[in-house]
């Protein structure tokens, strides 16, 4: 994912018809009830599946195009999370109308918030949650990673861990935690940027972890390494132009462009996991 100011030239895409407009393997499931899923592939070219999850989870913001959420939960996705907010100011356009149609459509819905440094951690868990409206079955989740845009205005530790608290507080729930291990584990990112590792004793490692990494297996953080990883962010940008692996693209009908994320678990795993996400002992 990235930042709004990376993608403020897709505002102009926002308006659509109908709509306005993140190394270790998952707890197993019974292989009887999961789809294929990607990635690898066999000698021959086709697809050979080495990590067992459920695919069926994207994640999109207001710079992609939204035709037909029905199309979406016609190609097999159950579940959408979408961009609300960013920092302590800015709110998703296109969120709200979206969430409507979406959830009418049939499809799970979450929310998630971009962070950044330039708002103390409270400050943006009140303009998250202040956008994200959640009702008892939006998943709820925090962007914890390096701002490429702007490197300097990249959320800490300890904002991040503020966030959390806040929205506990407030929700009785714990968000999810959208990073990748580089990031958590504390190693030199990007322009030179070195972030505090998260600790497994943190509060963020008391939240299901969404993990992004396009490597195979995904190497899962320090502090998750006992609990393993509940989505699996394993390409970003798909699009019918743009392949995940090779020549066959995972693109989505009805959108764009989308990030595909994998559950660790079948379908009605999956949505046990939304509508009980984040509270203490599910």
């Amino acid at each position: 994912m990235i930042s709004r100011r990376g993608v403020i030239g897709g505002l102009a895409g926002v308006v659509a018809p109908t709509l306005a407009g993140c190394g270790g393997k998952p707890p197993p499931a019974p292989a009887s009830s999961l789809r294929a899923v990607p990635p690898g592939l066999a000698a021959n070219g086709s697809w050979r599946p080495s990590v067992e999850g459920l695919d069926a989870v994207i994640d999109v913001s207001h710079n992609v195009q939204v035709s037909d959420f029905r199309a979406v939960r016609k190609a097999g996705i159950l579940a959408v999370i979408h961009k609300s907010s960013e920092g302590g100011d800015w709110i998703d356009p296109s969120y709200a109308p979206r969430r409507q149609i979406a959830e009418q459509s049939r499809l799970l819905w979450g929310a998630y918030h971009f962070g950044t440094r330039q708002y103390s951690g409270a400050r943006q868990a009140q303009t998250f949650l202040s956008a994200a409206q959640p009702g008892p079955t939006t998943l709820l989740a925090l962007d914890f990673e390096l701002n490429d845009y702007n490197p300097a205005n990249t959320m800490r530790l300890a904002q991040a861990e503020e966030f959390v608290h806040v929205v506990y507080r407030a929700t009785g729930r714990f968000p999810v935690i959208y990073t990748h291990a580089a990031w958590a584990n504390g190693e030199r990112a990007r322009r030179g940027i070195r972030p505090e590792p998260v600790s497994p004793h943190s509060i963020l490692a008391q939240c299901d972890l969404w993990l992004a990494d396009p490597r195979e297996p995904p190497e899962v953080p320090y502090a998750w390494s006992a609990r393993g990883w509940r989505l699996w962010q394993y390409v970003a940008n798909e699009s019918l132009e743009t392949a995940a692996y090779g020549s066959a693209p995972r693109a989505i009908p009805g959108v764009t462009h989308c990030d595909r994320n994998l559950f660790a678990g079948d379908e009605t795993q999956l949505v046990r996991f939304w509508k009980g996400s984040g509270r203490t002992g599910v």
